[in-house]
């Protein structure tokens, strides 16, 4: 019988624009939550770079490309680990150079790639602090919805700013998800405002665990993000959140806890529209 609970981390970075030190940052984080028994372990978005576009268009990898160090990367810490390692953001090559998607990589214990996501929606803002952000001048956007299966976890993958739009997470739970992963960079002026109440909501209307790895501290060009990497239950308590530092939070997973609330309180079973 397939396990009904498992253990998952989320590991806060403060990258930077310095590929080999990120990676380093990453083994070293991901090692340690091996040890601690996760058997989910989710890196944030820009966890290889947080940069310049040109420094971003460098690095930009196809997928399954043997030679593609980033992926090589990832792949040797999932089976150093003996865990699903998510990393939650990273270029990939798309058709045009300036533009490479933003990809959530999926990999399994054994090291080999098992899904990919595409960020669908992208962040082009100005901020009240004078902050302006175009991601969509440098990023070309997915345009699919992506699970994968851990025993008898169904987890549903997106990327920061698809935080937003809770028409998503829906369209994930129809296809069974029942564990939403949000690997994110929120600038700390959006953060400290809406990171909680978003997380908080997307767990309960989904009725699902919520797994959101995040940035901290800061980078270069003057971005600055908010932390509090955390874990959120089905019915919206945070049950592991970090502070504003480097560092990684654990928590497990209960499948008999999710029915449980799925069944108290069965909206998903009421839904009309």
């Amino acid at each position: 019988m397939e396990a009904e609970t498992v253990r998952v981390a989320a590991v806060q970075l403060e990258s930077q624009d310095n590929l080999a030190q990120n990676l380093d940052e990453c083994r070293r984080l991901v090692a340690a939550a091996g040890r601690e028994g996760a058997r989910l372990v989710v890196l944030p978005e820009n966890f290889a770079y947080f940069g310049a576009d040109a420094g971003k268009q460098a690095i930009a990898e196809r997928l399954a490309d043997g030679a593609a160090p980033i992926q090589s990367a990832l792949a040797e810490m999932a089976r150093e680990a003996e865990a699903f390692l998510v990393a939650g953001g990273f270029p990939e090559a798309s058709g045009e150079a300036s533009r490479p998607f933003n990809t959530a990589l999926v990999f399994g214990p054994d090291g080999r790639l098992v899904a990919s996501y595409r960020k669908v929606h992208l962040f082009d803002v100005a901020l009240q602090d004078g902050t302006t952000l175009a991601e969509s001048a440098s990023t070309t956007p997915g345009d699919a919805l992506v699970t994968f299966d851990l025993g008898r976890f169904r987890v549903g993958l997106s990327i920061c700013y698809d935080l937003r739009f809770p028409e998503l997470y829906r369209g994930l739970i129809a296809r069974g998800a029942n564990v939403l992963l949000v690997p994110a960079a929120f600038t700390l002026h959006t953060g400290k405002d809406h990171w909680h109440p978003l997380l908080r909501a997307r767990a309960i209307e989904s009725q699902a665990y919520v797994v959101a790895a995040a940035q901290c501290g800061k980078h270069p060009r003057g971005r600055t993000t908010y932390g509090h990497s955390l874990v959120v239950d089905p019915w919206g308590t945070v049950i592991a959140e970090a502070s504003d530092r480097v560092g990684l939070v654990t928590a497990t997973l209960d499948l008999a806890y999710l029915e449980r609330v799925r069944a108290q309180v069965p909206c998903l079973n009421h839904r009309r529209l």
